[in-house]
Formats: structure tokens, sequence, C-alpha cells
């Protein structure tokens, strides 16, 4: 009997209407539609790292014009945690989000996606300031990745959803 189930289980996981987000590869739709975005310039140095980790992913620089362009805005807080008696903060937390807008890069400038994305992480303060802000920065860079990771998952299952080749 499980021999029998084992060979049947590929036929039903086709059923079950699952497809490949990168089918095609390279020559896909969504590969295709992500390289057709142009990543607009973010303020601040969060910005800057942000838009080098999504023109990264998104495999930014083909030789036609881009169809979409991506506006990021980002808030990035750091507040402190654990406070000692004598008001001394031990531990912060570091936020980062991005609400982000994909238009068309025509004159219309339509809207095609409007949604948020954002990550949070706990940093230890401790007595070297060197080693905080080390911290500090290790983290923003952790949480930049993150975020531009599910602005990229956004994008691809919205070119899936709508692109048609």
């Amino acid at each position: 009997m499980r021999r029998w189930a084992a060979l049947l289980l590929p036929f039903a996981l086709t059923a079950c209407g699952l497809h490949p987000l990168y089918a095609g590869g390279s020559h896909g739709v969504v590969a295709q539609t992500l390289g057709a975005i142009q990543v607009e310039p973010i303020a601040g140095q969060a910005g800057w790292l942000m838009r080098n980790a999504l023109t990264d992913r998104l495999g930014v620089g083909g030789t036609s014009a881009p169809r979409y362009k991506l506006i990021v805005e980002l808030d990035d807080q750091i507040a402190g945690l654990g406070i000692r008696a004598d008001n001394t903060v031990t531990r912060e937390r570091r936020t980062l989000r991005a609400r982000f807008r994909l238009v068309d890069a025509d004159a219309a400038a339509a809207t095609r996606l409007d949604a948020t994305a954002g990550s949070d992480t706990g940093i230890d303060v401790v007595s070297s300031d060197y080693a905080t802000v080390a911290a500090e920065q290790t983290a923003l860079e952790n949480l930049t990745d993150d975020v531009a990771d599910q602005i990229v998952a956004r994008l691809a299952l919205y070119a899936q959803r709508t692109e048609k080749h």
C-alpha cells in the first residue's frame, strides 16, 4: 500500500495548483518583470543600503527602458528596551519598515502595487561605544537584507499573478 502511495504522490502534487514562481529561469515572466523595475533613489544610509540590495536582487541592468519604477520610503527606528536602575539602556530594538510602491514608468505613473514590509532585531548595548555602534550598523545591514527579500518576494508574486507573456 505504501509503495502505491509513494508512486502516486507526484501526480497528487501536480493537481494541487502549485507552480514554480521563477518558471522559465531568466527568460520567465517573473524574471523579465523584475528586471524591468527601476529602483528610485532612497534617502539616507539605510536608503543607500536598501537600494543596493533591491538592485542586486531584481537583476536590474537590462538594455531596455524600465517598465516600472519602485518607490521606497523607509522608517528606521532604534528604541531602548532594557533599562537599569541608573537609567542606562542595556538592550535596544532596531526596527526597519518600508512602504513600497510599484508604479508604471510612463507619464501616467499608475500605481500597480502599494504595500509594506518590515523587520526588527535586538541589540545588546555594551560598555564600549564602538562595539554598540558596530552592532547597530550590522543590525541595519541585516534588516535591510530581510526587508529587501520581502519586497522582492511581493514583487515576484505580483509579476506572476498579473503579467502575461
